[in-house]
C-alpha cells in the first residue's frame, strides 16, 4: 500500500486564480479509502477521535480510529467469512451512526463495494436497487430490517442480512457476529481505480441508475470538499451536517473527505429535521464546519435571534444541492457570522464548481468557479464550449478522478452521458468572462426538492401500482422552501371518482413504498394525459399547469 498524504490538497495561495493554476492532481496507482480514512489514523493513534456521536438524549459517544480500525476489521472478516469478496456489492441501510463509518471502511478494505440507501427509502425502492445491484449483504437497523421482509423474495442475491438491533428471522445480529470474528484483517490492495462504491443517481426516464465510482472518488473529491472551508483542515477543526451519509452531500462531501484529514465528524440521528435542535448541536458540540443543504437553512431561518440565543464557534459552512438565493446568502452573515460558500456538482462527478470567500471567489447570485483539478465549461449541442454569457449545458472534461466510472449494467446510458470527451450534467447554464457559473434550470424532467434530484420515472412506477390509477405523471412545482415540490397528474380507472380522500391515500401509498422525500405533496386528478405520438408524457404542459 502507498503512504497516503497528510494535511491538505489544496496549496497556499493569495488568490483563487493563482490557487488553480498551480493545483496538480496526486492520485497513486494503488489507493485504499478504507487504508486511507482509517488504517493510517489508528497505526498513527489509535486514541485518536474520529467520530463525536450525539445521543438523541444529549450523551455523547467518543468514537476513536482505534475503535474504527477494530470495528472494521471484525467487520471485514464476518463479510468474507459470508462469502463477500472483491467487487461484491455490500448495501448499508443505516442512520448517521459509527457503524455507518465501520462498514463503509470494512466493505472498502475487503476490495467489496458499498452501496449506501437512504433510510427514508421504503421496500419498493429497496426491492429495486437490492436486485439491481445484485447486493450479497445488507446491514440494517429494525426499522431497515421490517422493510426488508417485506420484500426479502425479490432480492435473490441477498445472502447475509446483519441487524445492529439484534438477531431476527434470517437476519444476523450484527454486534454478536462481530465478537466472535478477529480484530486482524490485512486489507485488499486496491488500485486507484477499482470499484469502491455505487450510488444510484435518478434520471428522467425509467428507474435510478446506479453509479458507479472507483477508490480514486475521494481524492477527486479533496480540492471541492477544501475549498468551501479554505485553509482546510485547521486546528480544532470538526464537521457536521444533517445530510444523511447515504447521499453523495453526507458521504463524500463530509463524512471521507472528514476522515481522510483526522477531522472528527459529529453524528447525529434526526428522524426529522429540527432547526432549534441544530443549533443546539452546533453550540454543544462547539462546532467548527458544516455542510447544510438549502432546505434546512431555510428552516433554520425560522429560528428567532440565533446568535443572541446560542454559543457557537462555526467558522465556515458549505451549502450545495439546490441554489442557495441571495437572501439566504445575507441572512447567513447575520445568524452565523461567516460566509456561506456554495459548491455544485452531482452524482456522477460531485464538487467541480465551488465559491471561496477567503479567497476571492465569491459572487452573489453565482455557484463559484471551477474548482482547481477540473476542467469545467458550457457547452453547445454539438459540443463546442460556448461563449461567455451564452447558455448551454454545464459539462465536466475527462478524465477527471473525480468521476463516475459507470451506470451498473447500463452501457448505453453511460455512452449517452458524454458528448465526445464532455460529461454532461444536464444542468443548463451560463460561464462569464470571469469564469463564474449561473445555474438557469434542468435541461429535462428531474425534479430538485430539497437537495434531492427525485427522477419522475420511479414515482409514476409506484403510482400506476395503485388500484385506482389508469396513468400518472409526475412533475416539479416551485415552491418557497424546498426549491419543487412533487406533484403528480393522474388519469383514474373508469371505477373510480376524484376526492380528497383518494388522492391522501394515493400519496401515502407512495409515502410508504417509496420515500418521504419522493411521495407526491400535491395530486391532479385529470381527465386525459398529454402525450406524444410515440406515447411519452409530455411533461412540459403538465409542469405549465402547476
Amino acid at each position: 500500500m502507498p503512504d497516503y498524504l497528510a494535511g491538505a490538497m489544496l496549496p497556499d495561495a493569495k488568490d483563487f486564480d493563482t490557487l488553480y493554476g498551480q493545483f496538480r492532481w496526486n492520485i497513486p496507482a494503488r489507493y485504499n479509502i478504507g487504508v486511507d480514512c482509517c488504517d493510517k489514523w489508528a497505526q498513527a493513534d489509535a486514541s485518536r477521535l474520529a467520530i463525536l456521536h450525539v445521543q438523541p438524549d444529549g450523551r455523547e459517544d467518543r468514537i476513536t480510529f482505534g475503535w474504527l480500525r477494530e470495528t472494521s476489521n471484525r467487520l471485514a472478516n464476518v463479510l468474507r467469512a459470508n462469502g463477500v469478496g472483491r467487487g461484491d456489492r455490500v448495501a448499508i441501510f443505516l442512520p448517521q451512526s459509527p457503524e455507518v463509518a465501520a462498514a463503509h471502511m470494512a466493505i472498502y478494505k475487503l476490495g467489496a463495494v458499498a452501496l449506501p440507501i437512504a433510510v427514508l427509502f421504503g421496500p419498493d425502492a429497496l426491492s429495486y436497487r437490492l436486485q439491481n445491484s445484485g447486493a450479497k449483504a445488507l446491514l440494517a437497523n429494525a426499522q431497515g430490517v421490517a422493510k426488508l421482509a417485506q420484500i426479502r423474495a425479490e432480492a435473490p442475491d441477498l445472502a447475509t442480512v446483519l441487524s445492529i438491533d439484534g438477531k431476527d428471522d434470517g437476519v444476523a445480529d450484527f454486534h454478536a457476529e462481530l465478537a466472535r470474528a478477529s480484530s486482524g484483517f490485512t486489507p485488499v490492495d486496491t488500485a486507484a481505480e477499482d470499484p469502491a462504491m455505487m450510488i444510484y443517481t435518478s434520471g428522467t426516464t425509467g428507474q435510478p441508475k446506479g453509479a458507479l465510482h472507483a477508490h480514486r472518488i475521494l481524492l477527486g473529491h479533496m480540492p471541492g470538499a477544501e475549498l468551501p472551508h479554505y485553509p482546510f483542515p485547521q486546528a480544532g477543526d470538526s464537521y457536521w451536517t444533517p445530510a444523511d451519509w447515504a447521499w453523495a452531500g453526507g458521504l463524500l462531501d463530509t463524512l471521507l473527505p472528514s476522515l481522510h484529514h483526522g477531522v472528527p465528524v459529529v453524528a447525529r440521528k434526526f428522524d426529522k429535521f429540527d432547526p432549534e435542535e441544530a443549533f443546539a448541536l452546533m453550540q454543544n458540540t462547539q462546532l467548527r464546519n458544516a455542510f447544510i443543504p438549502p432546505t434546512a437553512l431555510r428552516m433554520m431561518r425560522a429560528v428567532p435571534n440565533p446568535r443572541g440565543r446560542y454559543d457557537f464557534k462555526l467558522r465556515s459552512m458549505a451549502s450545495g444541492g439546490e441554489s442557495l438565493g441571495v437572501e439566504a446568502l445575507e441572512w447567513g452573515k447575520s445568524a452565523f457570522g461567516l460566509t456561506i460558500n456554495e459548491f455544485y456538482g452531482q452524482t456522477e462527478c460531485n464538487l467541480v464548481i465551488g465559491a471561496c470567500e477567503p479567497l476571492g471567489a465569491l459572487r452573489v447570485g453565482s455557484m463559484g468557479k471551477a474548482v482547481p483539478g477540473h476542467t469545467v465549461a458550457v457547452i453547445g449541442p454539438d459540443g463546442q464550449v460556448l461563449k461567455p454569457g451564452e447558455t448551454g449545458q454545464i459539462a465536466v472534461k475527462r478524465p477527471d478522478p473525480v468521476m463516475f466510472l459507470e451506470y451498473w449494467g447500463r452501457p448505453d446510458a453511460t455512452r449517452d452521458k458524454f458528448i465526445g470527451d464532455w460529461m454532461t450534467t444536464g444542468d443548463q447554464g451560463t460561464m462569464d468572462e470571469d469564469g463564474y457559473f449561473t445555474f438557469v434550470g434542468r435541461d429535462d424532467d428531474v425534479i430538485s426538492s430539497s437537495g434531492f434530484r427525485i427522477g419522475p420515472g420511479e414515482i409514476e412506477d409506484c403510482l400506476i401500482g395503485h388500484p385506482a390509477v389508469a396513468l400518472a405523471a409526475a412533475v416539479g412545482k416551485p415552491d418557497p422552501l424546498r426549491t419543487e415540490i412533487v406533484k403528480a397528474f393522474i388519469v383514474l380507472k373508469k371505477d373510480y371518482a376524484p376526492s380528497d380522500e383518494l388522492a391522501a391515500e394515493i400519496q401515502t401509498y407512495v409515502k410508504t413504498r417509496l420515500s418521504g422525500h419522493e411521495y407526491p405533496r400535491e395530486v391532479a386528478f385529470i381527465d386525459d394525459m398529454p402525450m406524444t405520438t410515440t406515447g411519452k408524457v409530455i411533461r412540459r404542459l403538465l409542469r405549465e399547469r402547476v
